[in-house]
């Protein structure tokens, strides 16, 4: 969420009640609440450790020592709990900025994999398949282009025929993501089950 509400990044916008401006910098709008949470990891590590070291080279049943354990214990749920709290007021007021997603999903080759998918699919070994990939990236970056914007000769490259015109179907976004249609994959009924598992374990 730091990161994301970045202004280099802007995938998404913050409700100004869980954020702060800046004492320097008047445009700036600081993520104070995931800030505040990602300082709280060292608190819950250290809780950890703490018992991790209680535990090392004690002999089988109940020790004194034992007895320690409470406040980490304690103080770890109450962060947990706290944290927590702050984040279901925040969560479901975070505006995504679902332009700047899209932008940057077709920037950096994000479909090279399913290039290779594809081609093992057409019984090229993906050993093969991984080279034959790596040669189109190169000349997609030679002539600043996208994956999908070559040619299905310029896909295959010297000497092959295996690519064909259906290719393009695969290397759209929206082809990539639909094309991990199995459990946990990013297919849209994938997702849409694994939001109804959740809600109905909550």
């Amino acid at each position: 969420m730091v990161l994301w509400s970045s202004q280099q990044f802007n995938f998404i916008a913050l409700p100004d009640r869980f954020c702060t401006g800046s004492s320097i910098m008047p445009q700036k709008k600081n993520p104070d609440v995931p800030e505040l949470i990602r300082g709280k990891t060292g608190r819950v590590n250290g809780h950890l450790i703490a018992l991790l070291t209680l535990m090392k080279s004690q002999p089988l049943a109940y020790n004194k020592d034992n007895q320690e354990d409470k406040e980490p214990l304690f103080d770890a749920i109450d962060t947990l709990a706290n944290c927590l709290t702050a984040l279901i007021g925040m969560v479901p007021n975070i505006q995504a900025n679902k332009d700047v997603m899209l932008d940057a999903t077709l920037k950096g080759f994000t479909t090279a994999t399913d290039l290779a998918d594809y081609l093992v699919r057409k019984n090229v070994p993906f050993r093969d398949a991984h080279e034959l990939v790596g040669q189109a990236v190169q000349l997609a970056v030679r002539l600043g282009k996208g994956l999908e914007e070559l040619s299905v000769e310029e896909l295959n490259g010297p000497g092959h025929r295996v690519i064909e015109s259906d290719i393009y179907e695969v290397l759209t976004l929206q082809g990539s993501i639909a094309s991990r249609d199995h459990l946990g994959g990013t297919a849209p009924n994938q997702v849409r089950q694994a939001i109804a598992r959740a809600r109905a374990n909550i």
